[in-house]
């Protein structure tokens, strides 16, 4: 072989040699930018909100979720009726995107612990557009952690801590009843009327209760001792005897139900109140039956109430019997009804089921300029279609206005004072009107 041969094999060995290692850097060059593109995917995976379907083709889910065995199953049960109502009104009228809505239905149990699991997997396997929740403060809080960083509209009907409107929930919360700090105070104003000055209060250690026990502490000018109680536990005399200690005249009970059984049945056994004030979470039936009607009838109490002349509440109350014959039994039915509906009329206004713009037509379905639409089956089937024929409405509520501030409260409403009656009910002595500072 001749030299000059020899120099081009050479050469011919070094380009092939060089070929094969540009080759192989490039493929190891997209190697790592493919391996760093599926790492930021992977990444933008775990922080980013779940989807939602975002295809009017698809049937607009709601989600419901109360207490329905646990120690505010009372409610829950009696509430259901109105979220019920709501889902036949709207189905009726032709649903939501032109679709029968789908309601998903679950009991939290009045635990924590169960309800972010329940709500999980409403979110995560059944894909809610929307949630109507929850029963309690506490549990609304925790389930709160669930939706808002899934960007799942919530409004709650019952839940009416003030710690609500601190909630860090990215203006996913809402709420379609008044915040305790409207509560609180008319429950102070009840028991001033009633001649007392001096007074023990003993308030369930929860969101709710402390909420509460703070309003009417910051409005009450007279005397006080303030307790806060375990609700598992089995006795409450040690609380009692201590409420009592300064001379209170009377307990006010901010409580749920099965903590104001044990609590008043041991408060008259041991002769410590024979004078009893109850907040909206004590207004029970249930209450009277255990107790006897003979100790409770004349007690007072605050609690929600709609406007007595509002057209929309009367339209709704003869639906309401029109399907089950009789009136509510307890509060929060209309506000579940309320929620339902708004969350419906929302969710066809976005004309779409992303959460986020769901929650942002929330203040203008609630709010002028628009069609007014009232809690009746045909109101709200007007409703409907003016928003899919790309109109506007104001949607006004059965218990008050739906008008929400900045913070997902309601900026008007109304308390009741009422009082339980010698035949074992009880009934709306006074209705009183609010106005959010």
């Amino acid at each position: 072989m001749t030299r000059f041969k020899s120099v081009l094999l050479l050469a011919a060995a070094l380009m092939v040699m060089g070929l094969v290692s540009a080759c192989s850097d490039d493929e190891a060059q997209q190697q790592d930018q493919s391996s760093a593109a599926q790492a930021q995917s992977d990444q933008a995976d775990q922080s980013e909100p779940i989807a939602q379907a975002d295809d009017p083709s698809e049937p607009f889910k709601i989600g419901l979720m109360l207490d329905f065995t646990g120690g505010l199953a009372e409610y829950g049960n009696e509430m259901r009726k109105g979220f019920d109502l709501a889902i036949k009104h709207i189905n009726a009228a032709g649903g939501v995107w032109g679709q029968p809505v789908e309601p998903l239905v679950t009991d939290s149990t009045l635990d924590p612990t169960i309800a972010t699991e329940e709500a999980r997997r409403l979110v995560e396997v059944e894909r809610i557009h929307a949630f109507v929740c929850c029963t309690a403060s506490s549990i609304t809080l925790a389930v709160t952690d669930i939706t808002a960083p899934a960007g799942i509209p919530m409004v709650s009907p019952s839940a009416t801590s003030p710690q609500l409107t601190l909630a860090e929930d990215d203006d996913f919360l809402f709420r379609s009843t008044l915040s305790d700090a409207a509560q609180g105070p008319i429950m102070a104003q009840v028991a001033a009327d009633r001649g007392f000055d001096n007074v023990g209060l003993i308030y369930r250690n929860d969101a709710w209760g402390q909420g509460y026990a703070t309003a009417f502490e910051e409005a009450w000018e007279g005397e006080i001792v303030s307790i806060a109680i375990d609700p598992t536990q089995t006795s409450y005399i040690a609380e009692l005897q201590q409420s009592v200690a300064e001379g209170a005249q009377a307990l006010m009970v901010v409580t749920f139900v099965p903590e104001a059984e044990v609590m008043i049945r041991e408060a008259i056994e041991q002769g410590l109140y024979g004078q009893f004030v109850f907040s909206n979470g004590a207004q029970s039936l249930q209450l009277v039956e255990t107790i006897g009607a003979e100790h409770l009838a004349g007690m007072y109490g605050a609690g929600p109430a709609s406007a007595t002349d509002s057209e929309s509440a009367e339209a709704w109350l003869a639906a309401f019997i029109d399907e089950y014959g009789v009136p509510p039994a307890i509060p929060y039915v209309k506000e579940t009804y309320d929620a339902t509906i708004a969350l419906a009329l929302a969710a066809q206004a976005a004309g779409s089921g992303d959460g986020a713009a769901i929650r942002d037509q929330l203040r203008t379905i609630a709010s002028a300029p628009g069609d007014e639409v009232i809690a009746s089956p045909e109101s709200v089937a007007d409703g409907l279609k003016t928003l899919a024929d790309g109109g506007d409405v104001d949607y006004v509520g059965a218990a008050t206005a739906m008008e929400w501030d900045e913070h997902g409260d309601l900026s008007s409403g109304f308390s009741s004072i009422w009082r339980y009656t010698e035949d074992g009910n009880f009934e709306e002595v006074e209705i009183v009107a609010y106005e959010a500072p």
